[in-house]
């Protein structure tokens, strides 16, 4: 659990965080491995983790009927993916795909809900990081529209 700590504290979305809550959201984390060409998760599929990425990168992807697969972003070392672990249904509405090995720090989504209603403070932290995070998401993904749809 100590390295795991470490890593978070480390890593840039923890920045600034309080000891106290790296160690408490430290119990909620995993380490985990993709290969290239692995989907970390699918549209559509039950959302239950937030990824801290350590190594790698990882193309985050809508489906466009007629276009297929169309990438809006790409995750690599330092950034995080998932917010759809906070928000009912808990469905992804994106596909994630290794395009290199990545190694990530998986946290529990159950854990960190569990976790924020016991500690507000921790919550209230923890949802401005996120804001931010889907922020970022959608504006990625309106210059991705406006590039399909901007083309004649």
């Amino acid at each position: 659990m100590e390295n795991l700590e470490k890593i978070l504290a480390q890593h840039p979305f923890f920045k600034d965080m309080s000891p106290e809550h790296v160690a408490y959201l430290a119990g909620c984390a995993a380490n985990a491995r993709y290969d290239p060409g692995d989907f970390i998760f699918r549209n559509g599929q039950p959302a239950n983790q937030f990824f801290l990425i350590r190594y790698g990168k990882v193309s985050l992807e809508i489906f466009v009927p007629g276009k297929g697969a169309v990438m809006i972003e790409t995750v690599q070392e330092g950034n995080v993916m998932g917010w759809s672990w906070l928000v009912p249904p808990y469905r992804w509405h994106f596909d994630a795909r290794a395009l290199e090995l990545t190694r990530a720090i998986v946290m529990d989504g159950e854990c960190l809900r569990k976790k924020c209603a016991e500690d507000p403070r921790l919550g209230y932290e923890l949802m401005s990081r996120i804001a931010r995070l889907i922020e970022e998401r959608l504006r990625a993904t309106q210059l991705q529209l406006i590039d399909i749809y901007g083309k004649d």
